[in-house]
């Protein structure tokens, strides 16, 4: 290399690593300033002022849970972003109102529902009856949306007036249950699926081997289904004041009666008094200023959000030293392991309930479930930790709520009491198990295999080989001890006779109402009363506090969650700075994923779950 070349190369390394260090400071700048904002932000953060004869709005976005799934990082960066989470957590929600009820500075509630996923009803009744209590303190709900669905209809049955936008409408519709059916497109793929289970009932796999529902899948389903629907019906009846018959006909003839109003469905539901009112937003604003709620500007009313109020208890001091009830929640699919909230880890929902029952403060234990079941051995995991509570001389007491069924009533039978609500759905007590095999799938590419194994069983759940039939009655076998097992389990825990449990098992679903008359639970009623049998149990008179045993956040996801909710944060947002929306969607995971994600390759997996979701 030339002396000219040697110099240029070199003045070419000069300017990147003076390119790079630059990089290196502007980075560690940025962090400084963030990390110096947050600071500032936390330092900075105060309560909400709420201001006498306020209104307090909810205005639920999301789907309600009983947990949250969505990591922190990804809710204080959805906030930062000018977003916010999809969820809202029912306790939350019911916390809320309670509060407002005792709170002299809340005049009234203010619900608009039109953001509320569809989800399921037992956790709306929560929410319910929640408003039902803060209308007995003698103050007054108010709902008002753009447009009604029929689970956000629900709840707005349970204000005083219900109130609609003259350009929306109510659609009720009534309940299904439809499912994908895979097995014609299985069989074109040359994949070979093995289902054993126990019980004609137990329809959960039945999407592999079939191209429709079962005879017995749809006579479970529409019993079930019907129960929903009638308790729907009763309750929307009641607090309307209409008749169950004519709203059941309403809902029945609701195409003849649009077109007879020609569309109008908001003068529709007006006529059919499932409204009280029309009204546009602004006039709803006008409505309460004139009823005692005028804004300092005059323009708007006094109000406090939802999250602002929410906020505001947070801050106040934490209850010490009292004796607590303590509240597990287990929502979700039942796994083995540890898992993150929004699933129900069979190591980590244990190690929840250990840590209740090794807290001398706990006096009393509620296990809060939300589960449509899954692997079995996970279910046992957590049933024995229960009963290992119960032992210890700390009542337990499961609560049950939008569905705990299969593997969601594993986990609760061995409790001193279940109570459920009218439309939970539950039961699904059964097992079933799959195996898939890939032989003709390989063969239609050309790819065969063979080979040896030194005993009959080596290499038996390979997923290239055809399955031996002497191997699927081991597996039915398996099956068939697991539902022996689930049923005895059941008949002792519920002092009866395996006879009589497998007389209401086989997979069959049912709801609260209808589990209850079958002595599958023990009395109807929400997580408030759950909690307080658990005291009354734990002879705690009114003197106790209620807390929820979850995993603890780290220190950056607690100082994530106060900067992304300090006074800053929200300038931030109201300036329009905001974070990239790549950037706030990035954490997200794909909803929904397949129950046999956790599935292990080569293994048949053994199953307490049940697809039973409206």
């Amino acid at each position: 290399m030339t002396e000219r070349g040697s110099s240029g190369f070199l003045g070419v390394l000069r300017a990147l690593w003076r390119g790079l260090d630059f990089t290196r400071r502007l980075v560690l700048n940025l962090v400084f300033f963030v990390l110096l904002l947050g600071f500032l932000a936390v330092v900075m953060r105060s309560a909400p002022r709420v201001e006498p004869d306020s209104v307090l709005v909810l205005k639920p976005e999301g789907m309600l849970v009983e947990q949250y799934s969505i990591d922190p990082m990804e809710r204080a960066l959805a906030r930062l972003g000018g977003d916010t989470p999809k969820q809202v957590q029912v306790r939350d929600l019911v916390g809320a109102i309670d509060a407002a009820a005792r709170d002299p500075r809340i005049k009234r509630i203010l619900l608009q529902p039109d953001e509320l996923a569809a989800g399921g009803f037992a956790a709306l009744r929560e929410v319910g009856a929640a408003l039902d209590r803060f209308r007995a303190g003698g103050k007054q709900v108010i709902a008002w949306a753009g447009g009604y669905t029929q689970s956000q209809y629900y709840l707005a049955a349970h204000a005083d007036r219900v109130l609609l936008d003259p350009e929306g409408g109510v659609l009720l519709q009534g309940l299904a249950s439809y499912r994908n059916y895979y097995r014609e497109l299985l069989d074109r793929l040359g994949v070979d699926v093995h289902l054993f289970r126990v019980g004609e009932f137990k329809s959960a796999a039945e999407p592999f081997i079939l191209n429709q529902a079962s005879p017995e899948a749809k006579e479970a389903d529409s019993y079930w289904l019907g129960g929903l629907w009638d308790t729907y019906l009763d309750e929307v009846a009641q607090r309307r004041r209409l008749d169950p018959a004519a709203l059941r006909a309403t809902v029945a003839q609701l195409p003849q009666e649009i077109a007879a109003a020609q569309g109008d469905l908001a003068a529709l539901a007006l006529r059919l008094k499932l409204v009280d009112g029309l009204a546009t937003h602004a006039e709803l604003s006008a409505m309460l200023r004139r009823e005692g709620a005028p804004d300092r500007d005059g323009h708007g009313f006094r109000h406090v959000a939802f999250d602002d109020y929410l906020a505001s208890l947070r801050a106040q001091a934490l209850e010490i030293g009292k004796p607590r009830v303590a509240v597990v929640v287990a929502e979700g699919e039942i796994v083995g392991g540890k898992q993150p909230p929004g699933m129900v880890g069979g190591d980590s929902t244990a190690a929840l309930l250990r840590q209740a029952r090794e807290d001398r403060n706990v006096k009393a234990v509620v296990l809060r479930v939300d589960s449509p079941g899954g692997e079995v051995y996970a279910a046992e995991q957590i049933r024995r930790e229960v009963a290992l509570t119960r032992a210890a001389g700390k009542p337990v007491i499961v609560s049950m709520g939008d569905v705990a069924a299969s593997g969601g009533y594993w986990i609760a039978m061995n409790a001193d009491r279940i109570l459920a609500e009218p439309n939970t759905i539950t039961g699904s007590i059964g097992i079933f198990g799959l195996f898939f095999n890939v032989p003709d799938t390989l063969a239609k590419i050309g790819v065969h295999t063979d080979g040896v194994g030194t005993s009959p069983w080596a290499g038996a759940f390979d997923v290239r080989r055809p399955l031996d039939p002497a191997v699927g009655q081991v597996i039915q076998s398996v099956i068939d001890k697991g539902y022996r097992d689930f049923t005895g389990k059941v008949a002792a825990a519920r002092g009866t006779t395996v006879e009589a449990i497998d007389a209401v098992a086989r997979g069959r679903v049912w709801t609260g109402k209808q589990a209850l008359q079958r002595g599958l639970v023990d009395q109807l009623g929400g997580l408030d009363d759950a909690v307080r049998l658990a005291a009354e149990r734990a002879k705690l008179g009114r003197d106790y506090a209620v807390s929820y045993v979850e995993r603890p956040l780290g220190a950056l996801d607690r100082f994530l969650l106060d900067f992304s909710q300090s006074t800053l944060a929200s300038w931030v947002r109201a300036s329009g700075v905001a974070l990239p929306h790549w950037l706030v969607a990035a954490p997200r995971l794909a909803p929904e994923l397949a129950l046999f994600r956790h599935a292990r390759a080569g293994m048949p997996q053994v199953y307490a779950y049940c697809f039973c979701t409206p």
